[in-house]
């Protein structure tokens, strides 16, 4: 696409890298300042007319609001509707597939701070996005031609 790409896992403070790193499950606390940080830097590219891609595990609807809407997304008590104050417009896109599915691909990841032992966490957290969330559901049963295909479908059409 040309855009600009953005792993949020490069933008954990070193205390949360080492607490995944000795199997210890993030909580609100550890993932809100590295979220607002996330936010900041959508909305830099945003003022810059920058289209960026974001991978990241936004497991709650609440984080996924501060990724839109930055800190007020926690101060506020009102759900927001869609486009309502909204600092930026995101499609989020929900890879969804078996544990074990995932857990295959993350025994073959390298070097990376979070143990795979901690997917069964971040499974318990997860709140699938849903509607008023803008948002696309992605099966990983898919080959990754197809994944990234549907994606493009999405971003083009919608």
């Amino acid at each position: 696409l040309g855009w600009k790409f953005y792993d949020a896992d490069d933008y954990h403070s070193p205390a949360n890298k080492k607490k995944m790193a000795e199997g210890i499950p993030l909580n609100d606390e550890d993932r809100i300042p590295w979220l607002c940080e996330l936010h900041d830097i959508l909305m830099r590219e945003d003022s810059s007319r920058q289209d960026a891609i974001l991978a990241c595990s936004a497991l709650k609807m609440m984080y996924r609001r501060v990724l839109i809407s930055g800190a007020s997304a926690i101060e506020s008590n009102q759900p927001e509707q869609p486009g309502e104050n909204a600092a930026l417009k995101i499609l989020f896109v929900h890879l969804d597939g078996a544990i074990d599915i995932i857990a295959g691909r993350l025994e073959k990841r390298r070097g990376h701070f979070m143990p795979p032992e901690l997917l069964k966490s971040q499974f318990d957290t997860l709140e699938p996005p849903r509607a008023p969330e803008n948002f696309i559901t992605v099966s990983l049963a898919k080959s990754l031609s197809e994944i990234v295909l549907e994606i493009e479908r999405a971003i083009f059409q919608g």
